[in-house]
């Protein structure tokens, strides 16, 4: 009894629990839970249908099947989850319409991502005229309304996937560049970068070298949120005739094709549908759990 009350007593048999505490809960911290991994092999799934439909065996896109036209999901063993109202089969357009929004999701992003970092590295290194200039520019796009923006674009050079993702891309840019700026003047007054300058660095490698590989990270977990949104505005595009031309499946041409018969096939719009909510849903809680994963690696090297 006296020892047990003797080891409590102890400051260093104190401190060596605490610090086993504190250690178990970084250890918890540092630990995905499964809503990163569901996410994730949702989206590994899509992914991986997506780039090699070509090779699954599925039935042919645009083949139509005029004795099931509108057949529900498991009405025959060809068609796994139904066929739309001109008889193709939904499971194949679904996978070969995750192409388009993948595609544009990711070009779009890649677009804002790259141009918005390197606007963010400038105005928040070099401040001053550099800075105000930038901002001028970044307030300028954002005050400009993005729905019209794309329906401009689609009308004037036509709805393709290239002009679509380069577009989303431009109005992606705003928002990178602000997060890119803000942790750039995070990091622009740090003892490294300070030391830098002393050794006699140049800007380009200051840049570079030091706060680049700092800024990257947070940008990039903030992509895969921009990424969910990209496919949400190409889905809007779609269902307004805006986006990729038919016959080419995309999710939201496939939600806009049954609208008029939601009484009678409802699965013909909810099937896209779905796939899309949990395809955006699936980026938003990897990109928050990156990001979390991000902050507390930052509190943990304070």
């Amino acid at each position: 009894m006296a020892s047990a009350t003797q080891e409590n007593l102890n400051p260093g048999s104190l401190q060596d629990r605490e610090n086993r505490a504190a250690q178990e809960a970084a250890r918890r911290r540092g630990r995905f839970g499964w809503f990163f991994w569901l996410p994730t092999a949702w989206l590994s799934a899509i992914i991986f249908c997506a780039v090699f439909a070509d090779l699954l065996p599925l039935m042919p896109n645009d083949e139509m099947d005029f004795l099931s036209l509108g057949a529900p999901p498991m009405a025959t063993e060809e068609h796994l989850l139904g066929t739309d109202l001109q008889g193709r089969d939904i499971l194949s357009r679904v996978l070969y319409g995750a192409r388009v929004s993948l595609t544009v999701g990711v070009v779009a992003t890649g677009i804002g991502m790259t141009f918005g970092l390197m606007i963010g590295l400038l105005a928040g290194y070099y401040r001053g005229r550099i800075e105000t200039s930038f901002n001028l520019i970044i307030d300028t796009v954002l005050a400009m309304p993005g729905l019209v923006v794309l329906l401009l674009a689609s009308v004037i050079f036509g709805g393709s996937l290239t002009i679509v993702s380069l577009s989303l891309g431009v109005l992606l840019i705003p928002p990178f560049a602000r997060i890119s700026r803000a942790n750039t003047l995070n990091f622009a007054q740090r003892e490294f970068v300070v030391a830098a300058k002393a050794m006699g660095a140049r800007d380009l490698r200051i840049i570079v070298m030091e706060i680049l590989p700092n800024v990257v990270l947070p940008v990039a977990a903030y992509a895969l949120v921009l990424v969910a949104a990209a496919i949400v505005i190409e889905g809007s595009l779609s269902f307004l005739g805006l986006s990729v031309p038919s016959p080419t499946p995309s999710w939201g041409g496939m939600i806009a094709e049954g609208r008029e018969n939601l009484e009678d096939s409802p699965h013909v719009s909810f099937i896209p549908a779905a796939f899309m909510f949990l395809t955006v849903l699936s980026f938003n809680l990897v990109g928050d759990a990156l990001r979390s994963k991000l902050a507390d690696l930052r509190e943990s090297a304070l």
